[in-house]
């Protein structure tokens, strides 16, 4: 079942770390993303600090469309862009996958023309969680 958080929106996945990530990244490409970034924070950690952290991973996503559609509404927009979603292992065989709220993050904006884009991709990511977790 999908959590709705301060500002985001997650689900627990019964599968290892490696196996929600590609499935998380799979549901993505389904829903017209592509993934321009990915953070391990779990290797970032080890190199910058030498501190021991969980299997995590941040991924920056992006649907053109979508995001041409934000920036042609406005254009410092891209400061709250790409649309972020995390990946990390929870236990023995449990992973969280979550999403960020684009209707909280864009709703910051206080631009009207962004609500309609802001659902979209609410439901899109919303959609991308159910499919990781299935």
């Amino acid at each position: 079942m999908i959590r709705t958080g301060n500002y985001g929106l997650s689900i627990d996945v019964a599968l290892p770390f490696e196996e929600a990530r590609d499935r998380a990244i799979a549901a993505l490409k389904e829903e017209g993303f592509g993934v321009l970034t990915e953070i391990d924070v779990k290797k970032t950690m080890k190199e910058k600090l030498d501190a021991d952290f969980r299997k995590y991973s941040i991924l920056g996503a992006c649907n053109p469309p979508l995001a041409h559609r934000a920036l042609t509404a406005e254009t410092e927009i891209g400061l709250l862009l790409p649309c972020n979603l995390i990946v990390y292992e929870r236990g023995a065989g449990i992973s969280t996958v979550a999403a960020i709220d684009p209707e909280v993050q864009l709703g910051k904006v206080g631009r009207p023309e962004l609500v309609d884009v802001a659902r979209e991709v609410r439901a899109r990511l919303t959609r991308v969680l159910e499919r990781a977790a299935a």
